[in-house]
Formats: structure tokens, C-alpha cells, sequence
């Protein structure tokens, strides 16, 4: 009998990432919705995730957080999905990237911290305008982060990206609206979003 694959999430928190990359693999889940606060620091879930949060994969008798290794995990428990390419180097430094130098910028953005010009080689990203001009540059040689086809990266990081966008912490750049513009027409992402966005709170009169 296959292992139950079990997502622990949250409609509006990273565990969209995570969906996404299982409706992506094609397998069968369930996912369960904690709401933030209390739920999130139960005993029981505490022995799951000690960090509180979400999201967090359960498979079997093993357990991944950390969105982008939720999906480096998928890609290589289900290869038959092809969201892996044999060739890893660029797959694994962009799967990372949007878990690492984006995603801080971005939030330190969101923050209204500003890093001084003299201090940015301690944050590890520099600046947003460097982390978006690399990601302009791949995206530039290549339709995907990884090469001519899709990865486990596009999810992880090009979700970082399709955010950004959105809330505005991302400048609409062409090449990367046009980058994700070609994401969102993946049903498995509408998919995904359609299940998350179902589960939303109802918005207040």
C-alpha cells in the first residue's frame, strides 16, 4: 500500500508552495488547514514541526518542512513526475534561491528595513536589485530556471516570484512577469490554487 502523503498547511502561508508541487507530482494527499496561533503550537503538532509553523509534509514515517525542500523532496521521491532534470546544477542553485537571497529581500522590503550599501555583504543577497537582475539574466537564456523544461525549482522559487509580483515587493520586470505569466497557466497550479483559495476565511463585510 503507497505511503499516505499528508501536507499541514495554512490558505494563506507558504503551504501554497507545497500544494502546488503535489498537484504537480500527481499523487494522492490530503492536506490539513491549522490556523495560525495556538493550533500551530500544540504538543502534537510541535512533534511534527518544532518551529510552529507550516508548511510541513508527512510521509509515512518521515517528515519534510521548508517549502523548497518539500519540493526537492517530491521531485526525487517521484521521479516518474520529471520535475528533476538529470543535469543539477542550475536545478539545484535556483530551487534554493527563491528559499534564500529572494525570499530575504524581498521580506526585508516588505519590512521597510533598509540594508546600508556598507553592511550588504553581511545579508547575504546584497541587494533586490542584484537578486532580481540574476534571476532577469536566467530567465533571459532560458524559458525555466532550470533550462528548457519545467522543475521543482519553478515551483519553489518562481512562486517567490509570482508573489512578488503581486503584492508589488517585486518590480514588474517583462521577463519575469512574462516567466510568470507561463507558470500560471499550469493546471496544476490552478488547481492548487483553487482548493487553497476555497479554504480562505470569508472576507469581512
Amino acid at each position: 500500500m503507497p505511503e499516505t502523503l499528508t501536507l499541514y498547511s495554512n490558505p494563506m502561508s507558504r503551504g501554497r508552495v507545497a500544494r502546488w508541487m503535489l498537484e504537480e507530482v500527481g499523487q494522492p494527499y490530503e492536506v490539513r488547514y491549522l490556523d495560525y496561533g495556538p493550533a500551530m503550537k500544540t504538543p502534537d503538532y510541535l512533534k511534527i514541526n518544532p518551529m510552529g509553523k507550516v508548511p510541513a509534509l508527512v510521509h509515512g514515517d518521515r517528515i519534510i518542512t521548508e517549502y523548497a525542500a518539500i519540493c526537492a523532496y517530491l521531485a526525487d521521491e517521484f521521479p516518474e513526475a520529471g520535475l528533476a532534470p538529470k543535469e543539477r546544477s542550475a536545478y539545484y542553485r535556483w530551487l534554493f534561491f527563491g528559499a534564500g537571497p529572494l525570499e530575504a529581500t524581498v521580506i526585508i522590503k516588505a519590512l521597510g528595513v533598509e540594508v546600508p550599501a556598507d553592511k550588504r555583504g553581511m545579508v547575504g543577497f546584497g541587494s533586490l536589485q542584484t537578486t532580481l537582475d540574476a534571476l532577469e539574466i536566467a530567465l533571459t537564456e532560458s524559458p525555466y530556471l532550470a533550462g528548457d523544461r519545467f522543475s521543482a525549482a519553478d515551483v519553489a522559487t518562481g512562486s517567490q516570484i509570482g508573489w512578488g509580483l503581486r503584492f508589488g515587493t517585486i518590480e514588474p520586470r517583462p521577463v519575469l512577469q512574462t516567466y510568470w505569466d507561463r507558470l500560471s497557466e499550469r493546471p496544476a497550479l490552478q488547481r492548487a490554487n483553487d482548493a487553497d483559495n476555497s479554504a480562505m476565511p470569508p472576507k469581512e463585510e
